[in-house]
């Protein structure tokens, strides 16, 4: 028997279009998952949708079921939730999530899904590739108990990692962003807010994740003697300038980046990534995270969706995507 599912495509840079796809039988290996729930990760997905990702980091960010190549067409996204339809016994009819596009149902390797646990919330659970990206980042440049820590951005990775953050005995968190609404996102992670002209200085970690140039600069204006800024902005093909002088050198300052498809020299021995999915699921237990989800849409919306966000006319962390009907 022929399957049939609805993928979304970035037809060229700017304009997508929803196509109907053919699906294998799944092998013995495999799984056939019909998706409930997809999260549009709005900062990098924006980036593709217009084209600009830098021909030197094509291969990079690849996502891991992509179709196509940049700039376009392309089927591109990884935050998705369904059901197993077809597959392994101990995964026929659970929920689980998967670094998946943008589709209605999918065959992949039954190794590339995770459960998801019952206490988690489906619609939820489309954060679990953010909050991955949120522990990664963690691990990269954890806090020491009592350490006073800012995280410059209020997007989805942003406020993955205040959430975080909030965790940690004795770290005090402000959360920063231009954006006066993040102020209620703040209280709902359990963090400060300031907006980046009063944000508190003698920082001793501040976390990045502005993807603007000022975000980054400001974050180093904020950082105490011997602290570190964790750069977590992906900026496509925009240059960035700052300013290097003054307190960067003789104040010992660090500037470190963390990338989300490698996981931290720390844990690279010991963590998979299906540990870091699981333990990205488990803390998705905590209702804080639905502070991330602003707002949803059906499946069939996805390309003006994509456009709006694009255009700033959408405001939103992680927007929603629902398959009901599909």
């Amino acid at each position: 028997m022929t399957r049939t599912a609805r993928a979304f495509w970035v037809r060229v840079p700017g304009a997508g279009e929803i196509r109907t796809v053919t699906l294998p039988e799944p092998t013995a290996d495999q799984v056939l998952v019909r998706a409930r729930y997809s999260g549009v990760s709005r900062g990098t997905e924006t980036l593709v949708f217009a084209g600009r990702v830098p021909p030197s980091q094509y291969a990079a960010m690849r996502a891991p079921f992509q179709d196509g190549d940049f700039p376009a067409p392309v089927k591109y996204g990884y935050l998705s939730v369904g059901e197993v339809e077809q597959g392994p016994a101990q995964l026929r009819g659970r929920t689980v999530f998967c670094l998946h596009p943008h589709q209605s149902a999918y065959v992949v390797p039954a190794e590339a899904v995770t459960v998801v646990p019952d206490r988690v919330p489906a619609a939820r659970a489309v954060l679990a590739g953010t909050v991955e990206t949120a522990v990664n980042a963690l691990w990269d440049a954890p806090p020491l108990v009592g350490d006073r820590v800012s995280v410059i951005g209020g997007g989805m990775v942003g406020c993955a990692v205040a959430a975080l953050l909030a965790r940690f005995p004795g770290v005090r968190v402000e959360l920063v962003d231009s954006d006066p609404t993040r102020a209620e996102v703040a209280a709902a992670l359990g963090v400060d807010f300031a907006a980046p002209e009063a944000a508190s200085g003698g920082r001793d970690l501040v976390v990045h994740a502005s993807a603007s140039a000022a975000g980054l600069q400001r974050g180093l204006d904020l950082l105490a003697p011997e602290g570190t800024l964790l750069e977590l902005s992906w900026y496509g093909d925009r240059p960035v300038q700052l300013c290097l002088g003054g307190a960067f050198h003789s104040g010992r300052l660090t500037i470190r980046s963390s990338q989300v498809g490698r996981i931290a020299p720390a844990r690279r021995d010991s963590r998979s990534y299906a540990d870091r999915m699981a333990l990205a699921l488990d803390l998705l237990a905590d209702p804080a995270f639905d502070a991330l989800i602003t707002g949803r849409s059906p499946f069939v919306e996805l390309p003006d969706v994509l456009t709006r966000l694009s255009a700033g006319d959408l405001p939103a962390l992680c927007h929603l995507i629902t398959y009901d009907g599909e």
